[in-house]
């Protein structure tokens, strides 16, 4: 689809670029054309070398250039008259003055802590790490979190209980199609994600076997050899009775517990009490589907286990991935090619967003905000004592329940949290109790309209910077065109506001020079980007973390080595030692068979590059194929058992509510919805019920159904399909106003990761007038 630019500059030739939405972040090209003889815009071409999607886009990738268009975006900044009470046109000076002033009195006034700063997990790498340390040092507040929260951040934490380190796939994604089997968990691929879809239908193609879990038959389900249907929040029973099973049945990878793992003993008795019917009464599955699940899971030579939003967004979502974590131990299906635990990462930048400075309790490179060395190695590259550096702060939904109260002023950068939070109509209330909010975007959202200031900010065609995807794959964003008039990047507005705060240096608007501070920062730590540039990204379409900066020390250095870090400083970091593995030669030569599979590993061997004697560390494609991130180099089984949703159904409210995404949206809808194609595909919300529950209720399809919980009511036509469970109706959550899914959903947070449990709650149906 081509886009009039109408003032923008394009480039002559193509530009290879990347998807502007989800975690895939698929190869395209933008190519200038001028239809009909008008102004030259942008529209896309296909990118067949780039791996991941090889060419292959959705109907958002494909459309993606019709949300630059100056009818539907943001082309000048806005300030909230007193007189009027209304946002009205204002200059980019009168702008900055007017959010410098705001965030500075606020803090005067209630101390640093009473000013938040939310970012959002589709900012570059540049950004969240621009913005983290503008929180930080400029403004001097700890309340800083990001709506990556709302992501992965379950399986995040269960990959470093588990593994010591957490990067969505620890493999590539082509990978997948090479298995054997494959257990697909809470995800909707065939929608979410598209083109990742090629990768399953190659495996099944090759002899190997989908299961799919999840309470709707969905187009993903439709393929799977096997469709397993929990009831919703049940997900963490089902993982522990397919692990009774694998014991009962004598499945154990006895050797491999013993050698690469700890924990296994008090894994084992929680997944023991936990026998068949049980599960069975607890998940609807009924046991025949369980032990048919674990022979095709077992029965495969090489077998992975994906999890997605499903199993995730649940108040026990931290213990549910690390049961599925202990299936893939207990059974030898981890660190070694092909085989594994993966999370299939939601947002653009979900995990790069979460490495490098936004989240409450990280500093960039994956370190840990209370930890001294990273504070003192971090704080030296930014040029302040370790000692102004705030402590942690609150997670995404606690600050934003916090808003009016403790935190009085925000800096928000692409998010749209009135939409995508859970208790929205709540946060919705607590947004408009601020004293000041100041909002960043390429759009009007429905939270940009209840700020006080609105900058607009440049979108993906027309700025360069970095992405991490869903494998761990560093890749590159390249401007295709230059801003229109009137809109500045936000590392401009980071620096101008800096600038007006008294930080005059700092905070370069390069997005290449921010990156290059970047590798400082992140050197030594977890997610090291020290050995990537600009220049490597570009020749070899990614480059995989870890990637340290090789020095002469590094060179031969074998599983464990410390490295001499960029700065100079010894690192001893555990992510180091699983970057050099493959200087190991019994490393590499076990990674060769998952490198002939994939030519994706030529970049380096299965667990981080063949130690090339003096030249630069290839980066990490396949991790663990050695050791574990973790201190003794083991994975750790975590001993967990099964407990209810935080809200379970009752008289009052007997039926459950899931939710997720439509193909034609994406995430709150606040670009999709604005793209003409994409809205007559999927106009508006809805609630899928099944027919039983419909009679019950006296519903016809296309009625207005309510929705209703303890926290609100939702209303959306219904939609009757025998694809969904009984006793379980769904809503996607893309829309504001009286369909909003998240008025109804539960804010109950996993005592780990804070993850709110978007993905059951309580609620009952009525039958509404609209």
């Amino acid at each position: 689809m081509a886009y009039v630019p109408g003032e923008h500059s394009p480039a002559s030739d193509p530009v290879d670029t990347h998807c502007p939405y989800c975690s895939l972040q698929c190869g395209m090209a933008l190519r200038p054309v001028a239809p009909d003889g008008g102004p030259v815009g942008v529209e896309v071409v296909e990118r067949t070398a780039f791996p991941v999607n090889r060419g292959a886009l959705c109907g958002k990738g494909r459309t993606a250039p019709a949300v630059l268009s100056s009818r539907v975006r943001l082309t000048e900044p806005l300030v909230r008259r007193p007189d009027s009470g209304r946002l009205e046109p204002a200059t980019w000076e009168e702008a900055l003055d007017r959010i410098a002033e705001g965030l500075a009195a606020i803090g005067r006034a209630y101390g640093r802590d009473a000013v938040g700063v939310f970012g959002g997990g589709g900012l570059t790498n540049e950004k969240a790490y621009a913005l983290g340390k503008f929180a930080r040092v400029v403004l001097g507040t700890s309340q800083i979190d990001y709506n990556g929260r709302f992501c992965m951040s379950s399986a995040a934490a269960a990959h470093q209980r588990a593994f010591g380190l957490d990067r969505g796939l620890p493999f590539p994604l082509a990978d997948v199609a090479r298995t054997g089997c494959v257990v697909l968990v809470g995800s909707n691929l065939a929608e979410t994600m598209p083109p990742a879809l090629r990768h399953l239908t190659e495996l099944k193609e090759a002899g190997g076997r989908l299961i799919v879990v999840d309470p709707r038959r969905t187009r993903t389900a439709e393929q799977a050899d096997l469709h397993l249907a929990p009831r919703p929040g049940t997900d963490l029973a089902l993982a522990l009775g397919l692990l009774h099973l694998v014991v009962a049945e004598g499945r154990v990878d006895e050797e491999f517990v013993e050698r690469r793992t700890s924990g296994w003993p008090e894994a084992r008795a929680a997944a023991m009490a936990h026998w068949p019917e049980l599960v069975e009464r607890i998940t609807g599955v009924p046991v025949p589907e369980l032990r048919k699940a674990v022979t095709m899971f077992c029965g495969a030579e090489n077998s992975m286990v994906l999890t997605a939003r499903g199993p995730e967004q649940q108040s026990k979502g931290t213990d549910t991935v690390g049961a599925w974590i202990n299936l893939c131990l207990a059974t030898g299906r981890a660190g070694r090619p092909l085989s594994g635990y993966g999370c299939l990462t939601g947002q653009g930048n979900g995990q790069g967003g979460r490495e490098h400075g936004q989240k409450a309790d990280q500093l960039p490179g994956y370190r840990k905000l209370d930890d001294p060395a990273a504070r003192a190695h971090v704080a030296a590259v930014w040029g302040v004592e370790p000692d102004a550096l705030p402590g942690p702060g609150r997670s995404a939904y606690e600050l934003l329940d916090a808003l009016g109260g403790d935190v009085r002023a925000l800096l928000l950068m692409g998010s749209n949290p009135l939409v995508s939070a859970p208790r929205a109509a709540h946060v919705e209330s607590r947004l408009r109790s601020l004293d000041f909010l100041a909002v960043a975007d390429v759009v009007l959202s429905e939270t940009a309209a209840l700020a006080d200031v609105v900058l607009p900010v440049a979108q993906w065609a027309e700025e360069t910077g970095t992405m991490t995807n869903l494998e761990g794959r560093v890749v590159l964003r390249r401007a295709a065109l230059t801003p229109p008039p009137g809109v500045r990047t936000d590392l401009q507005v980071l620096g101008g506001l800096a600038a007006r705060l008294g930080w005059e240096k700092g905070f370069p608007a390069d997005a290449e020079e921010v990156f290059e501070e970047l590798r400082r920062a992140s050197a030594g730590g977890p997610a090291d980007y020290s050995g990537i540039t600009y220049r490597r990204i570009a020749e070899e379409d990614g480059v995989f973390w870890p990637c340290p900066e090789r020095t002469e020390r590094m060179e031969g250095a074998g599983a464990g080595a410390a490295g001499t870090e960029a700065d100079g400083s010894e690192g001893a970091g555990r992510a180091d030692s699983v970057a050099a593995e493959s200087a190991d030669p019994e490393c590499a030569e076990r990674a060769q068979c998952a490198e002939r599979a994939d030519p994706d590993g030529s970049k380096g061997t299965g667990s981080g590059g063949a130690g090339r004697a003096g030249g630069p560390h290839p980066g990490t494609p396949r991790l663990f194929l050695d050791r574990f991130a973790t201190d003794d180099g083991r994975a750790r089984f975590a001993p967990v058992g099964h407990r209810p949703a935080a809200e379970e159904p009752d008289a009052e409210y007997p039926v459950l509510l899931t939710t997720g995404r439509v193909l034609a949206q994406y995430q709150s809808g606040a670009q999709t919805r604005r793209v003409a194609e994409l809205n007559e595909a999927a106009p508006g919300p809805y609630v899928q019920l099944h027919p039983r529950l419909a009679e019950r209720l006296g519903a016809v399809e296309g009625a207005p159904i309510a929705v209703v919980s303890r926290r609100g009511r939702a209303v959306a036509p219904a939609r009757i399909s025998r694809d969904i469970r009984p006793d379980t109706v769904f809503m996607p959550f893309h829309w504001a106003g009286p369909g909003r899914a998240n008025t109804v959903t539960n804010p109950a947070l996993d005592p780990v990761s804070r993850m709110p449990e978007f993905k059951v709650c309580a609620v009952r149906l009525e039958l509404s007038e609209g």
